[in-house]
């Protein structure tokens, strides 16, 4: 580190300067516990980047940081700053009215620039700029199981979390008999995705319409434990199976990124045994332990390429009689 407070640390043949690498960004788990600075997010997302990578390649990103710390004003950035370097890759998209220019994180060097912007948490389109269906057919689908509103001691944590891995069981098993096989992920908050791989040849609007369907039939089979019910209100203690985010221009929280809350919790895929395990739950692992989870490669059985949704909506269909 230089005497002004400036760390460079290389990626590849690329130097990349961190600026105030002990600023303190998140802060411990236990009030007394020491905080994250920013050079443990520059070394985190270096070590995590040959996993975190093939998530983000093609993606137009949200960015969400902190320039003065978890406690400072949160920036929710879309568009791409013009000072932010040329070698960065950057994706032009259509928005109402106009266009906006997103982020996109092709190299482990983007991924350090980021951190020195203080960007905690990498949220990515489902689709890809770099396909053939371009920014408007989404390669994943998801589905975010999110629990019933608990007291803050439990939100993300065991206790909060059993409601969330017994629908997680629901939805798989419902997906099994639809073809359609399902990767579940913490979220590093409170619950848990489960991510399906698209062939990217349907469009936003009817990836959404089938993902609602699903939540639809699992409610209807399970009314008493799971709703679709967007209004918060009506949702009582069953936790929301919600598919907003399969929609164009809305985003999920990235496979191994940092949440901005205390302790530095990071959104890891699991295997299924693990999500069976009562000693997981949302926030289990930090920047602290994440890169050890993901050197088990726990989607390591997800098919390499994405399914049809023609099949399985045929199949939901016979199910539904």
């Amino acid at each position: 580190m230089s005497s002004d407070g400036v760390r460079t640390i290389r990626a590849g043949r690329r130097p990349v300067r961190v600026r105030r690498p002990g600023k303190v960004l998140l802060p411990g788990r236990e009030a007394d516990a020491e905080g994250y600075t920013k050079g443990d997010l520059a070394d985190y997302y270096r070590s995590v980047a040959p996993y975190l990578l093939p998530h983000l390649r093609g993606r137009p990103l949200m960015l969400e940081r902190y320039p003065d710390g978890l406690d400072g004003p949160r920036f929710m950035q879309k568009n791409t700053p013009g000072h932010y370097p040329d070698w960065i890759t950057r994706a032009e998209v259509a928005k109402e009215g106009g266009t906006v220019t997103h982020v996109v994180c092709d190299d482990t060097a983007t991924l350090l620039y980021l951190a020195d912007q203080a960007c905690l948490t990498l949220h990515r389109w489902l689709s890809r700029t770099d396909r053939a269906g371009g920014p408007d057919h989404p390669d994943r689908l998801v589905f975010d199981l999110d629990p019933a509103p608990a007291p803050d001691a439990t939100r993300g944590t065991p206790d909060g979390f059993a409601a969330v891995r017994e629908a997680a069981g629901v939805l798989r098993e419902l997906l099994d008999e639809l073809g359609l096989p399902a990767a579940p992920m913490t979220t590093g908050s409170r619950g848990l995705h489960l991510v399906v791989p698209l062939d990217g040849r349907h469009g936003f609007d009817e990836v959404r319409r089938f993902a609602h369907d699903v939540a639809e039939f699992a409610e209807a089979a399970h009314p008493d434990r799971l709703t679709t019910a967007a209004r918060r209100r009506d949702r009582g203690d069953r936790l929301y199976l919600d598919v907003q985010r399969n929609g164009y221009a809305q985003t999920a929280v990235a496979p191994y990124t940092v949440r901005a809350l205390p302790g530095a919790p990071v959104a890891v895929p699991l295997s299924w045994e693990q999500v069976a395990d009562p000693g997981v739950h949302a926030r289990r692992w930090s920047i602290a332990d994440a890169v050890d989870q993901a050197r088990t490669d726990p989607w390591a059985t997800l098919p390499g390429r994405g399914r049809a949704l023609g099949p399985a909506r045929r199949r939901l269909t016979g199910l539904k009689g």
